[in-house]
């Protein structure tokens, strides 16, 4: 494929193409700007292919983005985030001698060459690449690590062109939509908007940092159309819109994913007319592959929906056999074409081109998909699966709580139980025992529940199960 900003700047160079509020370019504007950063990225004469890349939702970040693939560059997403460690980890797992950095990152990194935007040098002319092939690897984000240390998932041109494809069908996303990114970019719910922007010849609307009342104004007083959100900022942007107030009439999709939210919030949301798309994917599948149309929200509440076009869904063991409830598998062309350094790795997930997900989740009998949760969270206790984030999303209406998650623990007698850790007003254990008691099988209500000292999220706003767990030696349990 020609090289999608040079087109885009051909097709429709005075369409507007990005603002965060102050500063707006157009198309064309975006790649002769970005062609001068190229020219300045390219004076550091680095040979690698690879380069890291530091940054928050700007356009600085944006432009550098785009001058790294005028380049022909693979760019290694780094989270701002993440301690040192997990930084330096990263860098040596992709073998990178550059990473570049916004000027407010301050850590000092084990690299070769570690520059901040504003540190470029002088630059010269470069002629952008001509194509972007295929097959070519534009990116590379690395998961949580939920079970190992994080692998590097590399995504190809292919993969995004396929992912904005099925999007441009099922949501019905054209050149007139501006969609608002909050989420972070170096996360693949927030660089898909990117490369979607680029296809479609959409604007994009860049967040720094979430603020629900800004976001909630600027939702209502411009002409945006569609967002992406976690289920943690739904929340706070439905509670901080006043009751008689609305977004804009040209606002039409608020597509929410990152896990399930609650039926309150859902029921709020409705009330202000908010059209919220649940959907499901992965960073191994470039952004969403199954998506819930908001004609069905009331019916098929809990459900991520049906898949997207190009992509195929099937429920089967870890063996790949066909069964009613089991792992999620996925045959789509978004998916990754494997990991970064770990050329088997991928394989072991895969049978004749399918992949196995590694949630867990069951289709209804008219084929919308339920997510239960995912393998490494799930708990087997005495013969019994229990996944969390159904025991979660109950808990999500109980008055006084404010979040819960839930862990499983070793247990001589049952092998392994749930418990939670909670914040919130005037809680008890009893409560809690007898709201879960009312509304769950017993042996999926938590046996201890802990008060948080600080609630663990990624940069995406997903709840970090992993880290509560590691703390509940220190945590004081409820009475």
């Amino acid at each position: 494929m020609e090289n999608w900003l040079t087109k885009r700047a051909q097709l429709t160079p005075k369409r507007m193409a990005v603002t965060d509020g102050k500063e707006q370019m157009t198309f064309g504007e975006v790649a002769a700007e970005s062609a001068i950063i190229a020219g300045q990225i390219d004076m550091l004469q680095n040979n690698n292919e690879r380069v890291g890349l530091i940054m928050v939702n700007n356009i600085k970040g944006y432009l550098v983005i785009m001058a790294l693939q005028q380049l022909g560059k693979t760019i290694i997403f780094i989270n701002r985030r993440l301690s040192v460690d997990e930084v330096n980890y990263q860098l040596t797992d992709a073998d990178l001698d550059l990473v570049l950095t916004d000027d407010a990152y301050d850590h000092e990194l084990e690299i070769a060459q570690q520059i901040k935007f504003s540190q470029l040098p002088q630059g010269h002319h470069v002629t952008p690449v001509a194509e972007f092939p295929d097959n070519f690897v534009t990116s590379v984000m690395y998961t949580s690590g939920t079970t190992s240390r994080p692998k590097g998932v590399m995504q190809t041109y292919h993969n995004h062109f396929m992912s904005a494809m099925g999007n441009a069908i099922n949501l019905g996303l054209t050149a007139e939509d501006s969609w608002l990114a909050v989420v972070p970019i170096f996360h693949i719910s927030g660089f898909s908007i990117l490369m979607r922007s680029l296809i479609y010849g959409m604007r994009v609307i860049l967040v720094e940092k979430f603020d629900a009342q800004r976001i909630n104004e600027w939702l209502i007083r411009d002409q945006i159309t569609t967002m992406s959100v976690v289920p943690v900022m739904l929340k706070q942007l439905v509670a901080a819109l006043p009751d008689d107030v609305n977004y804009n009439d040209k606002f039409r999709a608020m597509l929410l994913g990152g896990g399930p939210t609650d039926p309150l919030t859902l029921q709020q949301a409705q009330k202000h007319q908010l059209p919220i798309i649940q959907s499901y994917g992965m960073t191994e599948t470039a952004s969403q592959v199954v998506a819930l149309d908001p004609a069905d929200i009331h019916d098929k509440l809990g459900s991520v929906g049906k898949p997207l076009f190009p992509v195929s869904i099937d429920i089967r063991d870890k063996f790949g056999k066909s069964t009613d409830s089991g792992n999620i598998w996925i045959k789509s062309p978004t998916l990754t074409v494997g990991y970064l350094n770990q050329p088997h790795k991928l394989n072991e997930n895969m049978i004749s081109g399918w992949f196995n997900t590694e949630d867990f989740g069951h289709f209804d009998t008219d084929g919308f998909l339920y997510i239960q949760g995912r393998e490494g969270d799930m708990i087997s206790s005495g013969g019994e699966n229990i996944f969390p984030d159904e025991i979660e999303s109950i808990y999500a209406k109980m008055p006084g709580l404010d979040n819960i998650v839930v862990v499983g623990v070793p247990d001589e007698e049952w092998g392994a139980i749930p418990v939670a850790v909670v914040t919130g007003s005037q809680l008890s254990a009893q409560a809690l025992r007898h709201y879960g008691r009312e509304k769950l099988a017993h042996y999926k209500v938590p046996k201890r529940f802990y008060v948080a000292k600080t609630w663990y999220r990624t940069a995406s706003g997903k709840t970090q199960r992993r880290r509560f767990k590691s703390d509940l030696s220190e945590l004081i349990e409820l009475q």
